[in-house]
């Protein structure tokens, strides 16, 4: 079994590889044909192993590095973990604002902030454990998982016969063309969480989500950030106001930000006893070559499908450099195997992993006819305000044929958002006209991430706008934004011949 280290070699990462990748683990010896073999260990995976081993299923699990995935070891847990401590530090520097004076300078322990994080990764680890799953009645394989037959994966030396499978290998970051930047070193999500040390100066490339969310926590715990963008505004997919609002926080928090940028190449700078000075970043901006020189580089740019080793080829599995080919049902061109998750998804998130599995689960063991294209998939990027959307964008809207119309609560027409000085942001919907029905929800707010489940669960549901006008919500609240978008609906309904009637009705009336 491959040896795994994380660093820093302390007692928590310690405590987590022996959840997710024991050293003494062994694997157990297969007993016929499995119902289900599972590859990858990630969200995906474990739910596809965990849901049809609770139905009785025989099924076995391989993951060949950590089980948990990026979501547990390098993404969502560790992430969030971050940028809790710097909104902490951030709250107390705004403290002033509401009346606490604070009477010295914001310090920030960064090396305790990354120890917590380690230790609030491993008391998480158990869940998405090798004994956990055991316990659960999954044969759990370590090692390199391999096709070598249309109905059989091999992994240390082990033949794993079986009735169905489903890849859910993932997705790792990818590394960037830049001439120079590997010899220079760089940082990822996969190995940004593994610092002790905050960088004085950071240079971030990509202004997408980690990106941006990565940029302002460094920035907010003291590192001098530059955001470096090769597209003309971060967070290119959303709205352009809302990006506007994320990029003026980001500012404020002291992050520079280049838009329009290409980076031409990358070296590390030495002095003449050969200790580094720095990594430069060479670049044209607005017509003019600029450089850049920080102490750390991080890529948050790019993912690529984790098909390395597998053999698909033996399975007869098509991909491609995107990833799996899968149809609607998350069928793969072996109509025995499926897949789900990053492996196969332009939905990059743990709970797009999570609902595409409960369907490739249904459609693998029952012959079910459960449709990917069918769910309804929100999305939030947790800088501060937070953006979240679920559904479709205005202009989506309006290819797809639609008749949409547009609304917008600003969240200084919300009282708890006033109350809270929160007051950059809104809510908007895209709706159709004729019925109401919702088709988009975009929400700028610190809690944008917390307020959108009601939107989905509205258009999951098929509710109108009219739905959440009658729901009542608890005041005060910044989710009240929602319930002034409906009230703002059912006022468009109030058209001219309506109001013709009314006018008759009360004049009768009276």
């Amino acid at each position: 079994m491959t040896v795994v280290n994380l660093l820093p070699d302390d007692l928590h990462n310690r405590a987590l590889l022996e959840e997710v990748h024991p050293s003494s683990w062994k694997n157990p010896k297969p007993a016929g044909r499995y119902n289900l073999v599972v590859v990858g260990a990630g969200t995906a995976g474990l739910v596809s192993a965990l849901g049809a081993a609770g139905l009785g299923a025989k099924v076995a699990l391989v993951e060949r590095h950590l089980m948990g995935g990026d979501c547990l070891n390098y993404g969502c847990v560790p992430s969030k973990a971050l940028l809790a401590a710097a909104r902490a530090a951030h709250s107390v520097r705004v403290a002033g604002s509401f009346g606490v004076e604070i009477r010295s300078e914001v310090e920030v322990d960064f090396a305790h902030v990354m120890e917590r994080m380690r230790r609030l990764r491993a008391s998480i680890a158990p869940h998405d454990g090798a004994r956990r799953l055991a316990r659960e009645g999954v044969d759990v394989y370590l090692g390199e998982a391999r096709f070598v037959a249309p109905g059989a994966v091999e992994v240390a030396g082990e033949r794993l016969e079986f009735s169905r499978a489903v890849i859910a290998t993932g997705a790792r970051a990818a590394a960037l063309p830049i001439p120079g930047l590997s010899e220079a070193g760089y940082l990822t999500n996969e190995t940004v969480f593994s610092l002790t040390e905050l960088p004085r100066r950071l240079a971030v490339i990509g202004a997408g989500p980690i990106g941006c969310e990565l940029a302002q926590a460094f920035a907010r715990f003291g590192s001098q950030v530059t955001l470096l963008e090769a597209l003309p505004q971060i967070l290119v997919k959303e709205d352009r106001d809302a990006a506007l609002l994320v990029e003026k926080a980001l500012v404020r928090d002291g992050v520079r930000i280049v838009t329009a940028c290409k980076i031409g190449s990358a070296e590390c700078r030495m002095e003449a006893e050969r200790s580094p000075v720095g990594k430069t970043l060479r670049a044209e901006h607005d017509g003019k070559n600029v450089e850049l020189t920080v102490d750390e580089i991080l890529v948050g740019v790019g993912r690529v499908p984790n098909t390395d080793g597998l053999a698909l080829e033996a399975a007869g599995v098509e991909f491609d450099k995107t990833g799996v080919k899968v149809d609607d049902r998350l069928r793969t061109t072996n109509r025995r195997i499926f897949a789900a998750g990053d492996i196969c998804s332009p939905y990059k998130f743990t709970h797009a992993a999570d609902a595409m599995a409960r369907i490739a689960l249904q459609n693998a063991l029952f012959l079910g006819r459960k449709r990917a294209s069918a769910l309804v998939v929100p999305w939030c990027t947790y800088t501060d305000p937070e953006i979240a959307h679920v559904g479709l964008y205005e202009k989506e809207a309006r290819d797809r044929g639609f008749d949409v119309a547009t609304l917008t609560v600003e969240l200084k027409e919300v009282d708890r958002a006033i109350l809270d000085g929160e007051t950059e942001g809104f809510a908007r919907v895209h709706y159709e006209k004729p019925n109401g029905r919702i088709l988009g929800v975009t929400i700028v707010a610190r809690h944008a991430g917390e307020m959108i489940g009601e939107a989905s669960l509205a258009m999951t549901a098929g509710l109108d706008l009219g739905a959440i006008a009658r729901t009542i919500h608890p005041y005060p609240t910044q989710a009240e934004a929602l319930k002034r978008l409906g009230d703002q609906y059912m006022r468009t309904r109030l058209t001219p011949w309506v109001r013709g009637i009314l006018d008759r009705y009360f004049g009768w009336w009276r």
